[in-house]
């Protein structure tokens, strides 16, 4: 059997599972509150994680997303409108598709910042990707595969099982752990989410003043995460 057979194979037997249907409701329910909550904020007109001083690099981008008035209250609409398209069967397709784009973006924005968020955008980014998955029957028509016909996969005829598929959970838990201890060790320093956030990390940091200096450098005298990253690499002899 072909690989690309064997894995339709397994994709429809995936679909007549009841389990991985909740799943798929469970990744429906939880990206959507995200989207909501957002949007709402936005839509009202708040700063979103108004907490997060000015000078944090993530702050910075906020703050300036936050000035630019009908374009941010555009996002907050946008992303409301999304979650509602998730929350329905018959237009989560369409809510999944538009989510991708732009929670892939806010992905790889809190990677190049540092920001703290990483581990939950990390998440919503395979949540979203499981959704994809889940309609590929529906998406697979504008790829350009060669498909095969409906009937030569019966699974899809037969009624919902309910075995628990203790692998497929199994591996979510995995990858859910690797993905925390990958985010622990990618940086050897962070801005965290306010300067007593920072400092607070010095203490376990390889150089405790070079990380002090850090802080300071994004904190109190508001430079740039570039610019205070290549002063904390002098310090350390890199």
């Amino acid at each position: 059997m072909r690989i690309s057979s064997r894995l339709q194979q397994v994709y429809y037997e995936a679909k007549g599972n009841k389990w991985f249907h909740y799943f798929a409701v469970f990744c429906r329910i939880t990206l959507a509150i995200g989207f909501i909550i957002a949007g709402i904020v936005k839509i009202r007109g708040e700063r979103f994680a108004s907490g997060l001083p000015v000078n944090n690099p993530m702050g910075h981008y906020l703050e300036a997303l936050h000035q630019t008035e009908y374009y941010y209250t555009f996002i907050g609409l946008a992303q409301l409108v999304i979650a509602l398209l998730l929350l329905f069967p018959r237009t989560a397709l369409i809510g999944a598709l538009m989510y991708f784009p732009i929670i892939l973006n806010i992905c790889i924005l809190a990677y190049a910042v540092r920001f703290e968020g990483t581990r939950v955008t990390t998440f919503m980014v395979l949540a979203n990707l499981y959704l994809l998955c889940w309609d590929f029957d529906r998406i697979k028509y504008i790829l350009p595969f060669k498909q095969k016909k409906e009937e030569d996969y019966p699974a899809r005829k037969k009624p919902l099982s309910n075995k628990f598929p203790f692998w497929f959970f199994g591996g979510v838990a995995a990858i859910l752990v690797t993905i925390v201890y990958l985010n622990i060790i990618l940086y050897d320093i962070r801005p965290g989410n306010s300067a007593e956030e920072c400092t607070n990390g010095c203490p376990g940091n390889k150089d405790t003043q070079a990380c002090l200096e850090f802080c300071d450098c994004i904190y109190t005298q508001g430079k740039t995460l570039d610019a205070c990253l290549t002063e904390y690499n002098k310090a350390l002899g890199h």
